[in-house]
């Protein structure tokens, strides 16, 4: 496995995990596949894991740390705040909205510390900009937090260029989450360039979209009745034909390269920048294998145009979150 930095405190695999799918939005699978699957990404040098409070809610960050808790001094455990929750009926999100007041900041610090047993977090973001609260109130009760002790280095996740430079002038901004893949480009209008500028790590979330760039969805049948992508447009059914165009020549181009369609997607991310590091998920221990394979593949710049002709910027068809959804994103 090779390793990469996230700002000046983290060394982490290049290539992390996403934790989110074992608890949360795409139906969950039982603890014990989920542990066996994290222990595994373990032997395979992954050393970077990322969960929230909100995925179950709080389900997934008891899950990580009791699979992790073996080998705590050889991994990075991220995690967020700033959601808040309701009843949730089945199907519906438990998300009711949005706090980074704080006070709210370390009440969570404070429970994600419990839940995954450990004594201080590695990387802990802000999940989404609370527009009521400025960024540096915010980013100041994060620092406090890091003189405390309880958190080693601080992230935004989806965050806007103008947000995250506020933020870093109060304390180092270790890394910024937002999702980025070959059909989610924003983020190199704004975003990566001020990363790249300020000495900030990367860490695109869905860099497979969601599992359709690696071709393991073909219909929104395929999906479990439970799956929070059968709400997002992306993924409704004149969509999803018009987008498989796009993933029958990204195969092609796997085929030639004898690599899979996964580790094709996930190499271009790579090959974007040495601080990008991106935590695809995984459920399955073979789906994770294949994508720790992506580390080894090298692509010439024929291949990146060729990727690139193949997923033209702003052809995919769907907006990737609801209206209500992108209005969280790039704040």
């Amino acid at each position: 496995m090779k390793h990469r930095k996230l700002g000046s405190e983290l060394t982490v695999s290049a290539i992390g995990l996403g934790c989110m799918g074992m608890s949360y939005a795409y139906g969950g699978q039982e603890e014990a596949k989920s542990i066996e699957t994290l222990r595994r990404a373990v032997d395979l040098g992954v050393t970077f894991f990322d969960t929230a409070e909100v995925y179950g809610p709080f389900e997934n960050e008891i899950l990580v740390g009791k699979a992790l808790k073996n080998v705590r001094d050889k991994v990075v455990i991220a995690t967020k705040f700033g959601f808040t929750f309701g009843t949730a009926t089945p199907g519906t999100s438990p998300i009711n909205g949005v706090d980074s007041r704080p006070e709210h900041v370390k009440e969570v610090a404070d429970a994600s510390l419990e839940r995954l047993g450990i004594d201080h977090i590695d990387l802990f973001y802000q999940h989404r900009v609370d527009p009521k609260v400025p960024i540096e109130d915010t980013v100041g009760a994060m620092a406090d937090l890091v003189r405390q002790g309880k958190v080693k280095a601080i992230g935004l996740s989806e965050a806007s260029a103008a947000t995250i430079r506020r933020a870093h002038k109060v304390h180092p901004i270790a890394a910024v989450q937002s999702e980025y893949s070959l059909w989610t480009r924003d983020p190199e209008a704004e975003v990566l360039p001020t990363c790249r500028e300020l000495g900030i790590g990367f860490v695109p979330y869905s860099p497979l979209g969601r599992g359709f760039l690696a071709g393991a969805i073909r219909s929104a049948e395929s999906l479990a009745g439970n799956d929070w992508r059968r709400t997002q447009p992306r993924f409704q059914a004149e969509n999803i034909k018009t987008n498989m165009t796009f993933v029958e020549t990204l195969e092609g181009i796997a085929r030639q390269k004898k690599i899979t369609p996964a580790q094709l997607v996930l190499a271009w991310v790579l090959h974007q920048g040495d601080f990008i590091v991106p935590i695809p998920g995984a459920r399955k221990i073979n789906h994770l294998e294949d994508n720790a394979g992506a580390v080894d593949v090298v692509l010439t710049a024929q291949d990146l145009a060729a990727i690139a002709a193949a997923v033209p910027k702003d052809s995919i068809a769907g907006k990737r979150y609801t209206d209500e959804g992108l209005k969280m994103v790039n704040v």
